[in-house]
């Protein structure tokens, strides 16, 4: 692994101990641009670093008592099937248009960090979980998670909050349980359609691990609001790189082959609809004052 490589991980560590978000939306970036890989191969491999990382962080959160195992199965299971699609439907799409589709859910998060996590008022919470609205919205969430490599965790928490009655810190650490999940099941869509390099995943999720525990440190010394917002405006213009490179490749493609890239144009509108869909469900779901910490440990991932 290169210096730059190295250092690249444990930022990824870093914004998820420090944020409790952003790690997607590094890895795949970082996969692709710094260590070369092929778009599915990076959205793939992105999902084991991601899963591993999350499964620390749930472990830690089970230690507190902030993880509702029945809710994560309950969610999770319609996350599952969600992602084993969207791991499955990327076969069908041209690497670069996976990158555009991985951009715009950078924009989604890029916005909800900017904004903030909300917690949901006592009085919009449920007396009893709200399943069809947990199953649907955890099918939404595992779908763009399989397809892109979005973790989706900055949905998942106000959904759980909201719709599945948790308390803030159990549907934060409840998250990461689900992300685990999905995460898993969206890398099992992506068997038999690329090849992962585990010698290489395994040394950034092992330096993302060491950088969470670094980021941890600091989220107890650092004021979160204005280095969120920082991190959101780094998010952001990310994404507008990705955007202005992959958009311009994929359109070239496209314009030669234009009758068999309709069919991917129509489906990934489709696709960004549901994320935008997603994304304001999720923020009617955080109606309520801004939590202390809007991005707690392991959510948002």
């Amino acid at each position: 692994m290169s210096p730059l490589g190295l250092a690249l991980s444990v930022l990824i560590g870093v914004s998820l101990g420090f944020f409790g978000g952003g790690g997607s939306i590094l890895t795949v970036p970082l996969l692709v641009y710094v260590f070369g890989l092929p778009p599915r191969e990076a959205i793939a491999s992105s999902l084991v670093v991601v899963g591993v990382a999350s499964l620390v962080g749930t472990f830690q959160h089970w230690r507190a008592g902030n993880v509702r195992v029945r809710t994560a199965l309950l969610f999770g299971s319609a996350g599952m099937s969600g992602a084993f699609l969207g791991g499955r439907a990327a076969a069908y799409f041209d690497g670069a248009l996976l990158l555009v589709l991985f951009a715009a859910m950078m924009l989604l998060t890029s916005i909800a960090m900017w904004r903030g996590r909300r917690a949901p008022a006592a009085s919009a919470v449920p007396a009893h979980p709200a399943v069809g609205r947990l199953l649907a919205q955890g099918l939404a969430v595992g779908f763009l998670t399989g397809l892109v490599g979005a973790g989706g965790g900055f949905v998942i928490v106000p959904a759980l909050a909201l719709w599945g009655g948790l308390p803030m810190p159990a549907a934060v650490g409840t998250s990461l349980l689900v992300i685990v999940l999905n995460t898993a099941a969206g890398f099992a869509g992506y068997v038999g359609q690329v090849r992962v390099d585990f010698v290489l995943v395994a040394s950034v999720t092992a330096a993302a691990i060491a950088g969470s525990f670094v980021g941890a440190r600091l989220a107890l010394r650092i004021a979160p609001a204005s280095l969120r917002r920082a991190f959101a405006g780094f998010v952001l213009v990310m994404a507008c790189f990705i955007l202005v490179r992959e958009a311009d490749r994929w359109i070239e493609t496209a314009r030669h082959a234009l009758p068999a890239s309709t069919p991917q144009l129509v489906f990934a509108l489709l696709v960004l609809a549901l994320g935008v869909v997603t994304g304001r469900i999720s923020a009617r779901a955080g109606g309520g004052a801004l939590s202390e910490r809007p991005f707690e440990h392991g959510a948002g991932i």
